[in-house]
């Protein structure tokens, strides 16, 4: 894999709640100086990352019910209406996972396809934070995401105490969605060796703050 395809795979991302106005526009000129496919920011961002990265090619990512998942369904949708009209192009979600673990499966799936219907025909990725739920949670998640109209299963929001993506829970998680459905790996990853152990492992996408670092591990050429 090239520089320029490992870039194009990246979400890089800016989400630390005390992330200035300074630090999402840095962020900004690190994806335009990187030619990276996609930028990952706070709702609160999403304007002024999309003025920055305007006619560039890359993407905006806004997240939503971030980093619990806790927000009320109807809170999920709307943010995720209102990123979209600010210039995001993609939607991270994270879903309501203690919902989950209670076993109100009809309630996880309904939340996650009003976020879906809310901002059509644009990829929506559903952050289940593989660390804190078990197998059988997660193989019944990846079921909720992969009927929704979702785009994509991701593993982490990168702030759980538990940690953030697992070789094997990316392996699970492409088991459980098939060859043909998106898969983000997130949280913790900050080397090349991560970055390609997850694709390996069959993640399609990486979420990492640390895009440069893993970049500049590769020659311009290769």
């Amino acid at each position: 894999m090239t520089r320029a395809e490992l870039a194009l795979m990246l979400d890089h991302s800016v989400l630390k709640p005390e992330a200035s106005a300074r630090d999402v526009l840095e962020g900004a000129k690190l994806v335009l100086d990187w030619r990276i496919g996609f930028y990952c920011v706070q709702p609160g961002w999403v304007r002024i990352a999309a003025q920055a990265l305007a006619g560039s090619g890359a993407s905006v990512v806004s997240v939503v019910g971030f980093p619990h998942g806790c927000d009320l369904a109807v809170v999920k949708a709307r943010a995720a209406a209102l990123a979209i009209a600010d210039g995001a192009g993609e939607i991270d979600m994270v879903i309501n996972f203690g919902l989950l673990r209670s076993g109100e499966t009809q309630a996880v799936a309904a939340e996650i396809m009003e976020v879906v219907r809310a901002v059509p025909s644009i990829p929506v990725k559903v952050i289940i934070e593989t660390r804190a739920l078990s197998d059988g949670e997660k193989r019944l998640a990846c079921g909720l995401v992969r009927d929704s109209g979702a785009a994509f299963v991701k593993t982490s929001t990168g702030f759980h105490p538990a940690g953030g993506a697992t070789v094997q829970d990316v392996r699970l998680l492409r088991s459980l969605v098939g060859p043909d459905f998106g898969v983000k790996a997130s949280g913790g990853i900050r080397s090349l060796a991560d970055a390609r152990t997850m694709l390996d492992a069959g993640a399609n996408r990486i979420g990492t703050s640390a895009s440069a670092t893993i970049l500049e591990a590769l020659p311009a050429a290769g």
